[in-house]
Formats: C-alpha cells, structure tokens, sequence
C-alpha cells in the first residue's frame, strides 16, 4: 500500500461482488469517520441524468465525452447526509428516477464516460479523507489506496438478502432463482470487458456470510482508523 501523505486522511478502496454489501457498509463507515463517499453510481446517474436533459443518446459517445468536459461533479456532506452536485446542482434526487437508472446502465457502458468518470474520481479522491466502492476501486481507480477491502459473501447468502430485500417490497419472488441470478451476476461482472470484478493483491478480504453489518463496520473501521494513526 501507498505511504503517501494526504491532506485530508486516507484512500478507502471497498470492492466486491453484487449484495455482498457494500453500499450500506460504505455510507455507515464514511459517516463514523466523517469521510466523504465517492458514490461513483451517483456520478454514472448525473451523467444520465444531464445526457438526458441535453437529448443525447447513449450510443452517441462524442457527445458524451463533450458532456463529460463540461460537467462538474461534488460531493457535499451535510451531516450524515452526502448530497450530489452536478455543475452546482442539488440532483440527489434526479438521479435516483427509475427512468435515470434504466438510462444509466447504458451509459455506463461507453468507454468515454468511464474514462472522464475515472478521472474525476482521482482528482475527488487525490487529497484522501475519502471512501469508494465498487468493482475495480482497488485495482483501477485507486491501486495506491492507503485501505482495501474486498467484501464477500456466499451466493447463496447474497441471494437470500436480495430475496429479503424484494419480498419486504412485495415483490413475489423466488429464493432459487434469485440466488441463481446472483450466480449469472458475478460471472457477467468477473468477465465484462470494461471494469471487471477483481481483488486487489493487497485488500483485506472480509466475508460477511455469517457476521451481521456492524461486526463488519467494527472491523473496517478498527482498520482504517489504525492505519491513520500509523501515518
């Protein structure tokens, strides 16, 4: 791991497969340690959400990397609560429009967005005090991140909390087949052309079938708070 000083603390890197986590346990760790998270879901939400608005298609990728020059994004802590700003604008709320997140999956995908994205995060990211989740965080985004985690959890426990998750909406659902597409999951993000599903050599893997969200969040933030005291 990197011994650079930062600013503001340190880089946290937490990646892993799909359910396994790490959302939840990234804004609760961020809140404890009074760090900003980096929702890097968020910035590919903004960017849908403003390619939206300026009537671009997301196959048009010279428009979007136009978009992209011109956009800028922040995150604001308010308390617990981070806000998302696009070019000064509150969108906390825009992005999270079912509309905006089927959009969002498409944009994603092209390779000038995910480019512009990366360098944004390193730029929000360069000073440290700061926390990132996602796929390649570790790897890609950040290699010389002071912390890295890489949370896991069997299939069959990721399954049963997306199950949880869908049936407490209402939603019926079937246990086999949502553990089955947990499966199906984790095969299409380990083998996507673009940020793949991978553990950095030096992440702290922590699996988190049999342990509850805050012995995880005891134990990441035991981590990180030693490892600035060790700088």
């Amino acid at each position: 791991m990197s011994g650079k000083q930062r600013v503001n603390g340190v880089i946290v890197a937490i990646d892993g497969p799909s359910g396994a986590g790490k959302s939840s346990l990234t804004k609760l760790l961020a809140a404890r340690l009074g760090y900003v998270h980096i929702d890097t879901g968020a910035m590919f939400r903004a960017v849908a959400l403003m390619a939206r608005r300026s009537g671009i298609a997301c196959e048009d990728d010279p428009a979007l990397a136009e978009l992209c020059q011109r956009l800028e994004i922040r995150f604001q802590r308010e308390g617990e609560i981070c806000r998302v700003l696009a070019n000064g604008e509150d969108v906390s709320t825009a992005i999270r429009s079912e509309e905006i997140g089927l959009l969002t999956s498409c944009i994603s995908a092209r390779k000038p967005v995910r480019d512009a994205l990366l360098a944004m995060q390193r730029k929000m990211g360069e000073e440290g005090g700061v926390i990132l989740e996602g796929r390649d965080i570790g790897t890609v985004v950040f290699p010389d991140a002071e912390v890295k985690f890489f949370l896991s959890a069997s299939a069959e426990e990721r399954g049963r909390r997306r199950w949880k998750e869908l049936t407490e909406r209402g939603e019926t659902v079937s246990l086999q087949e949502t553990i089955e597409k947990v499966i199906c999951r984790d095969r299409q993000d380990e083998s996507r052309e673009h940020a793949p599903l991978r553990k950095a050599e030096d992440a702290i893997v922590i699996d988190s079938t049999s342990l509850s969200i805050e012995q995880v969040l005891e134990v990441m933030e035991r981590t990180v708070r030693e490892k600035v005291a060790a700088n």
